[in-house]
């Protein structure tokens, strides 16, 4: 019985880039957009869920299997092929975006907790950026990052399914909603969920957490494990979409945040319905907070030539830098600017698919990849994810420049 607790706690361990990584993508703003799908179009986009996971499972599978197939981080092998210029700009722009959106993370710490216990949020605001700051100092930070990404992972996950069956939802719409149909109006919202949930820039860190915990087990090769990750992060998803449209559909109310939906529920299931959905937004957030800054810190450490490994002293200090940029930010405008936003986005339209790009090369490369290249599956399906990415940057050029 002993023995089999073990595996179950090592194949749970064994997660952990996967795990972090769905994580970092399922974040407030993530929420926030997935809640409102379900709240003004029910259950009629639930197959978009399908199709931006798949895409996501694609790019996830090519970082670790880039992770697991040299010891040269993936900064490094695109300096190699492209010149020390193309790194230092995938790893500045990875920064900006972070800390861009950090702000966004730290207000939904603040929101979820202060809305549960009835007090301001700054105050917690300054409280989880400290605790995640503290947690830099752990001597395995990656070892504590693994296993508090585990947890709130449990606990998003708990809190949703648990609101689900609270709420009893309708399953014949539920299979409904798997067929393809794009609402009248809806073109906005659904490439802004594909762009939340196909993240390429959570897909490249997958190379460098495959990496860290290599590293950790003491340079062992470890399999890949990424797919079961992803698969939670649709999961979510798809529940966050069908408490929406179970609940708030029916009623017409929109939601313009993620703490709104919490306040939907309250009347119709007590307490117990919003503090469950605000436990949900913490899980997500927090997780978000500290994965986020992680990213932002760690790529760019290796772009500047400091390595990304998170037991470096630089590397935790610039992974700090975007902790605290996101915490003042989120102080001194109490909600995410709109020209922030904005500037996030326009780094992210010429960013996203250069980074892809670069990825898809890398994978590609069967000198460097050896057994681990991309089979022609692969090839074909991240051709068609880049051509996604492609039209959905020239969207956001479209609407952010043009219109």
């Amino acid at each position: 019985m002993s023995k089999q607790v073990e595996k179950i706690i090592s194949g749970l361990k064994s997660l952990g880039p996967g795990i972090i990584t769905a994580a970092l993508v399922f974040g407030p703003s993530k929420m926030t957009i997935t809640s409102k799908l379900g709240a003004l179009y029910g259950y009629s986009t639930l197959w978009l869920v399908v199709v931006a996971i798949f895409f996501m499972l694609v790019f996830t599978d090519m970082g670790a299997r880039i992770g697991l197939s040299s010891q040269e981080t993936l900064l490094s092998q695109i300096r190699k092929k492209w010149g020390r210029t193309v790194g230092v700009i995938i790893g500045m722009g990875v920064f900006l975006v972070t800390t861009s959106f950090q702000a966004g993370n730290s207000i939904g710490v603040g929101i979820a907790v202060a809305e549960a216990t009835g007090t301001s949020s700054w105050v917690w605001v300054l409280v989880f950026n400290l605790v995640g700051m503290g947690l830099l100092f752990f001597r395995s930070f990656y070892k504590t990052l693994e296993k508090l990404m585990i947890a709130l992972v449990g606990l998003m996950l708990l809190s949703f399914l648990t609101t689900v069956v609270l709420i009893k939802p309708d399953f014949s719409a539920i299979s409904s909603g798997l067929v393809p149909n794009v609402p009248t109006g809806s073109e906005a919202i659904l490439i802004a969920f594909v762009a939340s949930c196909f993240s390429i820039v959570g897909a490249f860190y997958q190379s460098y957490l495959v990496q860290e915990r290599n590293k950790s087990k003491g340079g062992k090769a470890d399999k890949n494990t990424s797919i079961t990750g992803i698969v939670l992060l649709g999961l979510m998803s798809a529940v966050v979409i069908i408490c929406a449209a179970a609940v708030l559909y029916p009623q017409g109310i929109q939601v313009n945040s993620a703490s709104e939906m919490s306040k939907a529920l309250e009347p119709l299931f007590g307490s117990s319905a919003a503090y469950l959905f605000l436990a949900g937004l913490f899980g997500a957030s927090f997780s978000s907070l500290i994965g986020n800054a992680t990213v932002g810190g760690s790529l760019l450490g290796d772009a500047m030539g400091f390595g990304s490994g998170l037991s470096s002293g630089k590397v935790r200090g610039l992974i700090a830098l975007v902790m605290v940029c996101g915490a003042g930010i989120s102080l001194a405008f109490g909600k995410l600017p709109l020209e922030l936003i904005i500037f996030a986005q326009s780094v992210t339209i010429f960013l996203v698919p250069f980074i892809g790009g670069a990825m898809y090369v890398v994978a590609n490369d069967r000198e460097t990849m050896g057994d681990r290249a991309n089979t022609p599956f692969a090839r074909v399906s991240g051709g068609i994810g880049l051509l996604l990415l492609i039209a959905l940057a020239s969207w956001n050029f479209k609407a952010l420049f043009i219109n």
